[in-house]
């Protein structure tokens, strides 16, 4: 169908090389203030022709809306606007009629219709998202007002990605840059990336991250119409994304699920969630440092105990021990051991280690592209 949405809906109609693309919105609040200029603003946002890096097409598109709106305020009835198709040249497609183009809809649409308009694809082209632009704009309006913010940018083009964590960026640079990534530094090198790809005459793909702030609970429905289903159906709608996560996403399977809890305590007579993701949990970190501090102090203690045993350094005694030296399967002998032997003057407890340890397993990312550490022995 071509309607999406529930409360507040979205009908888009309208093919890239016909007379305009457009839509109609229904369940947009009465009384709403439309800032045409803002609107407008969002618009251009997927304008093409921005840059360098995208495709040098002209579309100046000016919305032009017929109905619900009044005195620059919306009336509660159905708003319908255009967008008219300019710069057209649909003969530039005629060696299309009788080819099918790769990671297109042409042979799919063939099959499904027994028709299809080589123009640019139709309905299938992605100009179709300029309803969307509109009617997300028109929904921006009313979320301000209830002070929720949506903000999306560039977190990733080909193997050039940001970490997961948004809160280490500021929003407010998203837009200084043709990439729309909210890290100076990154922005020039996807820029210089794609820009490098397009000069090959070929294209590279990216992850569009969002974020939304300050949603109630209880948005979605129990079953199919989960607040994360019907977020999927919408992005995955898009032309060309092929992938949706939500929250951690695949990510989480690399964690346990003592670490994956969100954490709730009682603020003032209401119930909040105080550790929820991509916060980085306080909870999974403080999980994180206890089950590595009892690993890595295990394995120390497991070291004290055999050189103690053995009477040598544990480096000098490792290849040529049993394996059941290594892990003694008796605790009540391992902690004899532990608290009775003379403390010995070979082996000290490497707390340093220790803690570089931990801190290194739970920020590897402050870690990448430093150089080699080098040993005492090795330095000048």
């Amino acid at each position: 169908m071509n309607t999406f949405g529930n409360l507040f809906t979205l009908t888009s109609f309208g093919e890239s090389h016909g007379r305009a693309i457009g839509g109609v919105v229904d369940g947009m609040p009465a009384g709403i203030p439309v800032d045409m200029e803002y609107i407008q603003r969002e618009l251009n946002r997927r304008r093409p022709g921005q840059s360098s890096i995208v495709t040098s097409r002209k579309e100046n598109d000016r919305v032009e809306f017929l109905s619900g709106i009044f005195e620059g305020k919306t009336t509660g009835t159905p708003i319908g606007f255009l967008v008219y198709n300019e710069n057209q040249h649909s003969s530039d497609y005629d060696n299309l009629r009788e080819v099918f183009r790769p990671s297109h809809a042409d042979y799919t649409y063939t099959q499904k219709y027994g028709v299809r308009d080589h123009r640019g694809g139709g309905r299938s082209s992605a100009r179709e998202t300029i309803a969307r632009c509109v009617a997300g704009a028109l929904a921006k309006l009313v979320l301000t007002r209830l002070g929720i913010e949506v903000w999306a940018y560039t977190s990733q083009v080909g193997e050039l990605s940001l970490s997961g964590d948004y809160n280490r960026y500021d929003f407010d640079e998203i837009e200084k840059n043709p990439v729309r990534c909210p890290d100076a530094d990154m922005a020039k090198r996807m820029e210089e990336y794609i820009g490098k790809v397009k000069s090959e005459g070929d294209t590279v793909g990216g992850v569009v991250t969002c974020v939304v702030r300050h949603v109630p609970a209880g948005l979605g429905e129990p079953v199919f119409d989960k607040l994360h289903a019907a977020l999927g159906s919408a992005m995955l709608s898009i032309n060309a994304v092929k992938g949706f996560e939500y929250g951690m996403g695949f990510r989480g399977v690399r964690y346990r699920g003592s670490q994956m809890n969100d954490v709730f305590e009682t603020q003032q007579g209401k119930i909040v969630a105080i550790h929820d993701y991509p916060s980085h949990l306080y909870f999974s970190k403080f999980t994180q440092i206890i089950l590595l501090f009892k690993k890595y102090l295990l394995i120390q203690l497991q070291k004290y105990f055999v050189e103690q045993r053995m009477h040598t350094p544990f480096s000098h005694q490792r290849k040529t021990l049993p394996e059941s030296s290594h892990f003694p399967h008796k605790d009540n002998i391992f902690i004899y051991d532990i608290y009775n032997k003379q403390k010995s003057r070979r082996y000290r407890f490497p707390y340093r280690r220790l803690l570089t340890n931990i801190v290194f397993n739970l920020f590897p990312e402050y870690f990448q592209g430093l150089p080699p550490t080098t040993s005492r022995k090795s330095r000048p």
